[in-house]
Parts: C-alpha cells; structure tokens; sequence
C-alpha cells in the first residue's frame, strides 16, 4: 500500500492511497470462483456455469464491493502510517478500480489542529470572598415574607406597593390595537409590569373609580402597530388592595418545613442555603474566568467539520430553533467557543493526566438522588445509565480541570458582600 499526503488548507488534508493490483485482482477473483459454485443461472446445472460466464456478469458488481471493502479495512492503517488524526468524516473518491490496476481512492479530510495550552502562569483568577452576616439573613427572611403576601382589600386610595383589579381598554389615535383590552387585571402599583407611565397615572385611584390615561409605547415595544405610537387607556378599577406580610414567628418557620418550628433553626437552614448558593457563585465565577482566559490566550485553529457538527447539536437541543428559519449563523459563535475549549481542556488532561475521582462522582449522584423521593433508586439508574453517568463524569472533569488551572494560576481576593457576590 502507497500512501501520499498533501495539504489543501491550513487543516485540510488530501490522502491518495493505492493498493497494488495483484491483491485487489486476488480477492475479486477468489470471490468470483466462490459465486461459481452457488449461481443459478437459466441453461446451466448449479455449480456449473462457465467462470467465463460468471465473470462477464458479476465482476463489475463484485470487484466495486471488494473496492469498498478494501478502502474501509485501509483507511484506518493509512491514517497511521502518516500520523493523522481526522475531524470529522471523510470525503472518499475511488479513483481508479480496473482490472490489472493498482485500485486508487482519494480521501479529503480536516485534521485536528496541534494544540499549545497557554502557560498557566500567565492567568490571574479573580477570587470572590463573601462571609453570610446576620442582616445578609434577615433580607433572606424579608424576601420569603413577601412570596407569603396576603392581600386585604382597602377603602382608601391607592398607593405604590398597592393591587389593584382593573379593566382597560386603549386606543391609539382612536382606533382598537391587538391586545387593547383586558378585564379584571391584577396589577401591583410600582411592579413595572404595564408599559412606562401607566402604573404612575393610577396612583391615588380609589375602588369604582373610572380614569382615562395616556402613554406611549416605547420605540422598541414588541409589537410594530403600537411602537412609538400615544395611546389612551380607559381604566374602570374594581378594588384596591394593601399588601400584608405574615409575621415572624415560629408559624412562618413551620410554613417552611421547620422541624420543630423554632425561628433560631429557619435561620440555621436559611445560612446552609444561602453557603451552598455561595459556594456555588464562586466556583461558577472561577470557572467562568478559566473558560475565559484559556481562549483568550490560546490560539487555536478550529477544523471547521467540528464547529458544523456543534451547530448541528446546538441547532437540535434549541427548541426554538424552528423560529431561527435555518440561519446557522446564529449558533456559529457559540460553538466554536464549546469546540475550542473541548480542544483545551482534552489536551491539558493529556499533558497533565488528569482523571476523574470516582468518589467525587459518586458524591455528585448521592446529591442529584437527594431530591427524589427514592435516592437509592435513583442512583442504581445512573450507574444502569452510562449516558447519564457519562454527563456527570464530564462535569467533574471540567471541575477537575479549572480546579487545576486555577492552582497554578495567579490569583487575586476581592472582598464583597453575599447580594453584590450574587448580583455578579
């Protein structure tokens, strides 16, 4: 077997490879006897049509599936003999195939690109430290109050912070729009939930009051009909109603599956939480950074075979892909990104053989178990389940490495509050 190689593009490869005549010539031929035996064909006895016959016949169809199957056993050890590592499939054209030729097929293909992790010194990490204070736990108590509001209904005028229950119906410039109207609308004053200026004009409104108001949409507003464009509401309200939290006491903890109701054990589970989604904003903020910096400082030649195999992934998890009408573009930045830091992260656990803990992954199963009502079911299904054990290693091993990044990183503290840590 002849093997040559030549480069078409940056990665783009062109592999000729030839095999000799004699032994393509002796495998057609070994079949052809072996059909001899076991043709029928109209005139002849079974095992007795003339090899004359049975070679003007079949051997165009014979010699074509040898061709394949000579290609398909030769590709893998011509790609070794070179030293090559495809992306993608490759794109195959048989060449020559006669009989007394050597058989020729051509092979054009994209190789993975060499790659040269930055020097990890050269990333400095930003780290975020927060300590959980008392008061970062009353404002955590302070939100639960208020996913607990009640609301009492009031013989006064309204205010910000009040509900109010509505009927509206807008035009602009006289005339109805889509999606003009709406009857018995809850609308909490100051929430921002109505376009600018209309919650404002309704404060002071009193229940069975009737208020015609004007706004105007903004110039990006949803919808064309109305953007830019002055409307005029007529409001009718039916009620107006003040917000009432519950107090704190060992009811609201019970309220929240306390086990023995107690206000000091609600704010001991509200800090395990609130450490837990810390810890978690640090190691995503530390991650992130890593992502960043690896692309930011390598410079990596992407064969394009991969980045369209992405889009393709990308374009089939999307469920809204449909409303994209095919463009392909949409998701090209998103998946060279992903390709490029697979590329960044195989090779730094080559160079640096990392490998997975398998106690970390057994940890990470017990924690997803947690919250089913059966965990030691459910972690019998993930190790029955390599795909889905296949996703937890994956992301223990991304942690494994931007743990081992960060290590030989510089790094820097930055002190914040447990809000501004979160907000970031």
């Amino acid at each position: 077997m002849q093997v040559s190689v030549e480069t078409t593009s940056g990665l783009g490869r062109r592999m000729t490879v030839q095999i000799p005549a004699d032994q393509i010539d002796m495998q057609v031929q070994g079949k052809l006897q072996q059909l001899a035996r076991s043709v029928r064909l109209d005139g002849f006895r079974p095992g007795k049509v003339p090899m004359s016959v049975v070679k003007k016949r079949y051997e165009a169809q014979v010699r074509q599936e040898t061709a394949g199957e000579l290609i398909a056993s030769t590709y893998q050890d011509a790609l070794q003999q070179e030293n090559l590592k495809p992306a993608g499939d490759p794109n195959i054209e048989q060449t020559k195939n006669q009989p007394g030729m050597e058989l020729e097929y051509v092979a054009t293909f994209e190789v993975y690109p060499d790659i040269e992790p930055p020097e990890m010194g050269d990333i400095t990490i930003e780290r975020m430290v927060a300590e959980i204070q008392d008061s970062d736990i009353d404002n955590m108590i302070e939100r639960l109050r208020k996913q607990r509001i009640t609301w009492s209904k009031v013989e006064r005028a309204a205010a910000e912070g009040d509900r109010l229950e509505i009927d509206f119906e807008g035009t602009v410039d006289g005339q109805p729009f889509s999606g003009n109207a709406a009857k018995n609308v809850p609308l909490e004053l100051g929430s921002g939930s109505m376009i600018p200026g209309f919650e404002e004009q309704l404060a002071g409104v009193s229940a069975g009051e009737a208020k015609t108001i004007e706004v105007t949409f903004p110039d990006d507003y949803g919808s064309s009909e109305v953007a830019g464009k002055t409307a005029k509401f007529d409001v009718t309200v039916h009620s107006v109603s003040e917000a009432r939290l519950p107090e704190v006491d060992d009811e609201f903890a019970r309220a929240f599956g306390i086990g023995d109701g107690s206000l000091d054990q609600l704010r001991e589970e509200i800090r395990r939480n609130m450490e837990r989604e810390l810890e978690a904003a640090v190691k995503s903020r530390v991650k992130q950074q890593v992502f960043d910096a690896l692309l930011e400082k390598a410079n990596i030649d992407i064969p394009a075979s991969l980045i369209d195999s992405e889009v393709d992934a990308l374009i089939k998890k999307d469920e809204n892909a449909a409303d994209a009408g095919g463009d392909r573009g949409k998701y090209e930045e998103e998946a060279r990104r992903r390709v490029s830091l697979g590329l960044l992260i195989a090779e730094i656990i080559q160079r640096n053989q990392l490998q997975v803990d398998p106690e970390r992954v057994r940890k990470t199963v017990e924690n997803i178990a947690q919250s089913y009502e059966k965990p030691e079911e459910v972690v019998q299904w993930y190790y029955s389940n390599q795909e889905m054990l296949s996703g937890v290693q994956t992301l223990i091993m991304e942690d494994t490495v931007v743990e081992w990044v960060a290590e030989q990183a510089k790094s820097t503290e930055k002190s914040m509050t447990f809000d501004e840590l979160m907000q970031a």
